[in-house]
C-alpha cells in the first residue's frame, strides 16, 4: 500500500494514539518509532503506565520525520530538525490566519 493510499482522518487535540497506531499510520516498524522516542526526537510523546501515547501533534511529526528519511535519506536527527521548523510554520501561519480574521 502506498502513502498516499492510508486514508487519514483528523484527529481531536485531546484524542491519543498508542505507539501501534503511530507505527501502523506511517507505515513504519513499532522499533523505528521506539528508537526516534529513545533517541529524545518525540517530546510530545508521553509514557502512561508503561504505554506510550502520542497526540496528533505526534502522528504528523512521526509522519514528516519517516517521509523525510526516506525521500531525502536524512538522517533521524536531522529528520527532527526539519520537523521542528515545520511545526514552527505551521505555527506561525496559524497565528498570522488568527491575526487576519480578527
Amino acid at each position: 500500500m502506498r502513502d498516499d493510499e492510508i486514508l487519514i482522518g483528523s484527529l481531536m487535540e485531546n484524542s491519543w494514539l498508542t505507539l501501534e497506531q503511530v507505527a501502523a499510520a506511517c507505515t513504519v516498524d513499532p522499533g523505528w518509532l521506539m528508537r526516534h522516542i529513545e533517541e529524545g526526537l518525540f517530546p510530545h510523546a508521553e509514557s502512561v503506565a508503561g504505554v506510550w501515547c502520542f497526540s496528533s501533534t505526534s502522528l504528523l511529526r512521526a509522519r514528516r520525520m519517516r517521509q523525510l528519511e526516506r525521500d531525502f535519506e536524512a538522517v533521524p536527527e536531522l529528520a527532527a530538525l526539519m520537523a521542528d521548523l515545520l511545526e514552527e510554520l505551521d505555527d506561525l501561519r496559524a497565528r498570522i490566519g488568527a491575526a487576519a480574521a480578527r
